[in-house]
């Protein structure tokens, strides 16, 4: 298991009980090491909960640097750095495929299926391990099954219809908090 495994691991269950979900953990190495911790608002499923802020980026900071202290996973220095996923946020664990059915993704394959590695394409959700996708840009809107264990990376794309959901959320999150 990779380190930054181990620490999704670690604080996960603290960010989950202070009302946060983590979307990726990541440790890019260098000189002084960079972990990043992708966090949000746990949404019970929703695509996107409207709203993360700097105050939720210093109380999962405070938190994490806790348990990091406590357990020192990396030996040697390391800058920490937490951030929100944004609107076009990476999809990482086989539920964020199903979460933001509907969308339009990018994903990437470490290994060529059906002679590509680069796919685009509206998200159809789940099977089993797979991935279904749906090409939105040709004529034929091939349909992709594409194995989850082979992705390397994948992320929403910017349309005008996320970002509509993503305005109507943050109004609808500001009304609740007046």
């Amino acid at each position: 298991m990779s380190t930054a495994a181990k620490i999704e691991q670690m604080i996960a269950p603290t960010l989950e009980a202070m009302g946060y979900a983590v979307v990726r953990v990541k440790l890019q190495g260098g000189q002084r090491p960079v972990l990043q911790i992708m966090a949000e608002r746990e949404t019970g499923g929703e695509p996107h909960d409207g709203g993360f802020n700097i105050d939720d980026c210093t109380e999962i900071s405070r938190a994490v640097s806790a348990i990091l202290d406590v357990e020192d996973p990396i030996p040697e220095a390391y800058n920490l750095e937490v951030s929100s996923p944004g609107l076009d946020r990476p999809l990482v664990k086989l539920k964020d495929f199903d979460r933001f059915k509907g969308f339009v993704a990018r994903v990437e394959l470490g290994h060529a299926h059906e002679g590509r590695k680069r796919f685009r394409g509206r998200l159809l959700g789940i099977e089993g391990e797979s991935v279904k996708l749906q090409d939105d840009e040709g004529k034929d809107a091939t349909l992709w099954s594409l194995p989850h264990g082979d992705i390397t990376s994948a992320k929403l794309v910017l349309t005008d219809e996320l970002l509509r959901l993503g305005a109507a959320q943050k109004a609808a999150a500001e009304h609740a908090a007046e």
